[in-house]
């Protein structure tokens, strides 16, 4: 009975810490929902819609942060969803919990926090991103992402990438090489959100989980932006 008592009381001390990181998580959705809808809201300085379109998936990471003075050394937490469905044509996936470790944009003051989007380009970067730790610039070929209505800056580098990457800091939108930076599956957040162990293929190809009620927004702001996928 002493036993039961204990683990009795241990499960319930425990509730609100799990309540606590699933709330964490919910609000990491929540959070890059609208670094999504103020970047594509904006068509003249955002992310060029016909790379929207050709895209095979999309990483957020909002409010990346870094201590005052420092340069490079970075953590941040965000999600990824791909498309579903043969030729990646049908809607956008429930989306897995990525990090994002090592990133080095310049020398900041004050803790100052930035966006990052990533476009993954085509189904080797996909592969790429969902092994267990991929390094940008090593295992996938990411560029700096142009800015604008148009991809007339469409360079080689640009259009052989299998990643690109933007970031948003203090209201300033531009293409940035996270080249160096690491990715990875967050697992303790993807089960916290759906409350058993799931790799990120689990839950963006596997079709094993429903999307969580806090990202019916994301998903259906990218359905409505781009929901089918151009060759």
């Amino acid at each position: 009975m002493k036993r039961i008592a204990c683990l009795s009381l241990g499960f319930l001390l425990a509730l609100p810490v799990l309540a606590h990181a699933q709330s964490t998580e919910q609000d990491r959705i929540t959070n890059s929902y609208q670094v999504l809808r103020d970047i594509t809201a904006m068509p003249d300085k955002g992310i060029p819609h016909d790379l929207l379109d050709k895209s095979e998936c999309i990483i957020v990471y909002p409010s990346v942060k870094k201590g005052a003075f420092v340069v490079g050394g970075s953590y941040g937490r965000g999600l990824i969803t791909c498309r579903t469905g043969a030729n990646h044509n049908g809607p956008w996936s429930a989306p897995a919990m990525y990090a994002l470790e090592g990133v080095s944009f310049g020398f900041q003051i004050g803790g100052q926090a930035t966006d990052f989007v990533l476009l993954v380009m085509n189904e080797q970067g996909a592969k790429s991103v969902m092994s267990s730790k991929v390094k940008l610039g090593a295992d996938a070929s990411v560029a700096a992402g142009p800015v604008g209505r148009a991809t007339s800056a469409e360079t080689d580098a640009v259009m052989k990438a299998q990643i690109l990457s933007w970031s948003r800091s203090r209201g300033v939108f531009a293409g940035i090489s996270l080249a160096g930076s690491t990715m990875r599956s967050d697992d303790g957040a993807n089960k916290s959100i759906y409350g058993k162990d799931l790799s990120a293929t689990d839950i963006v190809y596997g079709g094993k989980v429903k999307a969580p009620a806090s990202a019916a927004r994301l998903l259906a702001l990218l359905n409505k932006l781009t929901p089918h996928h151009v060759q």
